[in-house]
């Protein structure tokens, strides 16, 4: 066998998978969602793609660096002007620097065409939001039974009845969801549909208590739909807002109604709490 050969081809593979994974993280759903509904592609989860792309990132600095190495003659001769003499600032190696430049500040100042190419990105990502759902608060698969039903305000022994009566197996309520959800081989998301239909129906007309901590995802929003979600009238808000100096747009984005204001989405949905 031959090292050198190998190395090369360890490299194109290497490189080869990188690629594969790009893609794929480039266009997997938020880690909340993707944990929330169990997203899985090809048989594998988001933990397992981000794993294969960094370990085969690994991969394939290790079998560059032996590249180098076997190849140093050469890269040198990339240095050399007519005169045979090594100089590092050659026209070839500012040429690569420049392209480099480009794309590092290109992405630091969110200049096109990068910015467009991350919006892309995150737009495939709140598309995914949308169409898995966001979990009620960040890692919510990671609470068990009783602490999950207590910050949702779910009745715990409803809430577990309601799960053995549908047929899910819960071995151990003092397991995370995660952990129940596998065993019954669904998504925590699942669980979570289930148990609110144990909740008693809200009297007609009542809105609902906003918690404490908001969803994931808050910023991207749009004031008038988190208004509405929990039966809030948005032409009522917006004038009690204004009225405490903050001036929204229901059609506005949370994010965007903040920013607005020189003010955090969290501290708009603070105001319109406290406003209950």
């Amino acid at each position: 066998m031959n090292l050198r050969k190998i190395t090369s081809l360890t490299a194109m593979l290497a490189f080869a998978i990188m690629l594969l994974t790009s893609i794929i993280l480039y266009i997997v759903p938020q880690g909340r969602v993707a944990y929330w509904a169990d997203w899985h592609l090809w048989g594998l989860d988001k933990t397992q793609w981000g794993a294969n792309h960094i370990h085969t990132g690994f991969l394939f600095l290790h079998s560059i660096g032996l590249h180098t190495y076997y190849n140093w003659k050469s890269i040198v001769a990339y240095l050399k002007n007519k005169a045979k003499e090594v100089k590092i600032f050659t026209p070839n190696f500012n040429a690569a620097v420049v392209v480099t430049l480009v794309v590092v500040l290109g992405t630091l100042f969110q200049l096109p065409p990068f910015s467009t190419i991350l919006g892309i990105s995150e737009g495939i990502k709140d598309a995914a939001a949308v169409k898995y759902g966001e979990p009620p608060y960040g890692h919510a698969e990671l609470s068990n039974l009783k602490s999950f039903t207590q910050t949702m305000g779910l009745e715990y022994d409803a809430s577990l009845q309601q799960l053995k009566s549908t047929g899910f197996s819960i071995p151990d309520p003092k397991a995370p969801l995660k952990e129940i959800a596998k065993v019954n081989k669904v998504a925590p998301q699942r669980l979570f549909v289930e148990m609110q239909k144990a909740a008693p129906p809200k009297p007609a007309g009542e809105a609902l208590r906003m918690p404490e901590t908001p969803a994931p995802g808050l910023g991207k929003r749009q004031l008038a739909e988190v208004l509405k979600s929990y039966g809030l009238k948005p032409s009522a808000i917006v004038n009690q807002l204004a009225a405490k100096g903050l001036q929204v747009d229901p059609a506005a984005t949370m994010k965007e109604a903040a920013a607005q204001n020189n003010v955090s989405p969290h501290d708009i949905y603070d105001a319109i709490r406290a406003l209950q």
